[in-house]
């Protein structure tokens, strides 16, 4: 018996450590390469289901057992409380037409006491921006971008950044332990207004999530001279964080017109390949140029650790690894609000399907728009 002890004692020890250690020499795989773009469908604007007011879609994903797609409001309680819905996408497994796209359902997402999140501007007030069905544990989890006060909102209160779990009912069924580090405060230190969690991964070892901009420490946000970094955070399965990691955003495409104009850059969404790679979406808004996306494949592999790091200014570390897949600027101009990335069904010609959506932002100037291609390299 002490003889086994001692052998399953080293075999946590071991587990242990390799679950520490960062990526680094992994199998390499096939890089995803788009192969051909399969349709759009957009969701009319202001279209009601349920007694909501569909809009703001912020994230998707697909249930791979059942074929039911998931989509993510943004909406503060603008029009209603925070929800997500459930529908069906149709894509032809055949030929990869992609024609249809049918909302089946409103779910309110719930606070640990069971009660709606309140609206914007109120304490524990909600950000949607992100969801996956963790298909491990069949729950849901959700991005909550919080919202804290900064110069041009004084008098916004705190609400919590998180990564949370709910049932497919929007039940509240715990959280991720957020580092100290990305925790929102109401001075200049942790994640910028806006830029709390945006994109959300999830694998059998790990769930990731992506801030979408820099932290006041880790330096100025993008321009058209020079780009930023930004955090992701890599947890276990038991909710610990396993490590944090630098990802260089890109400067800004072009400058705003007028020069003094408003912008706004960042990750939109990730989407995990594997257990070290992920596609991101770097979302920019300019004004007098308007959006430009780029979707990028990352891989941690060989990346630096960071999560101790308090500043990443002066640089001293490795960031993630990042290639360029598409320019969705070159690809559909004018390019729309895009926030939502997930894996559809696979072709019968062995391909993926890769769908990226948009939030219209409740605008009828924008749309809400879902985009197939296929893809491969991707699992």
């Amino acid at each position: 018996m002490a003889r086994s002890r001692k052998i399953l004692h080293l075999a946590i020890a071991f587990t242990a450590v390799m679950a520490a250690a960062p990526p680094a020499a992994a199998e390499r795989r096939e890089p995803v390469r788009i192969t051909r773009f399969l349709g759009e469908q957009r969701i009319p604007y202001m279209e009601r289901l349920d007694g909501t007011v569909v809009g703001g879609l912020s994230g998707i994903d697909r249930d791979p057992r059942t074929g039911t797609w998931y989509f993510v409001s943004d909406d503060r309680h603008r029009y209603n409380p925070a929800r997500f819905y459930t529908g069906e996408l149709d894509i032809d497994r055949v030929t990869g037409a992609f024609t249809g796209v049918r909302m089946t359902g409103a779910v309110t997402l719930t606070r640990r006491d069971g009660t709606p999140y309140p609206g914007y501007g109120n304490p524990e007030a909600a950000d949607p921006e992100s969801i996956r069905l963790d298909r491990w544990s069949g729950r849901l989890l959700w991005g909550d971008e919080g919202d804290r006060p900064d110069p041009a909102h004084p008098d916004i209160p705190l609400s919590r950044a998180a990564v949370r779990g709910m049932d497919l009912n929007g039940r509240h069924t715990g959280e991720m332990r957020t580092p100290p580090n990305l925790r929102l405060t109401d001075t200049e230190r942790g994640p910028r207004r806006n830029f709390g969690f945006e994109g959300l991964a999830v694998t059998a070892r790990s769930i990731t999530a992506v801030t979408e901009g820099p932290r006041y420490e880790d330096g100025p946000v993008p321009t058209a001279e020079r780009g930023a970094v930004t955090r992701l955070t890599v947890w276990n399965r038991d909710g610990e964080v396993r490590g944090q990691y630098a990802y260089p955003l890109d400067r800004l495409p072009a400058a705003p017109n007028p020069p003094t104009g408003q912008t706004d850059s960042g990750v939109s969404e990730i989407l995990a390949i594997d257990d070290y790679r992920y596609l991101a979406l770097e979302r920019a808004w300019i004004q007098g140029v308007g959006y430009r996306v780029r979707l990028y494949e990352i891989d941690l592999r060989g990346a630096t650790n960071v999560l101790d790091r308090d500043s990443l200014i002066r640089g001293g570390y490795r960031p993630v690894a990042k290639r360029l897949v598409k320019d969705l600027g070159e690809f559909r101009p004018p390019v729309q609000n895009l926030e939502s990335l997930a894996w559809g069904p696979r072709l019968r010609s062995g391909e993926c399907t890769l769908v990226i959506g948009s939030d219209d932002n409740f605008d009828q100037r924008e749309m809400t728009l879902m985009m197939a291609f296929a893809a491969t390299g991707c699992r």
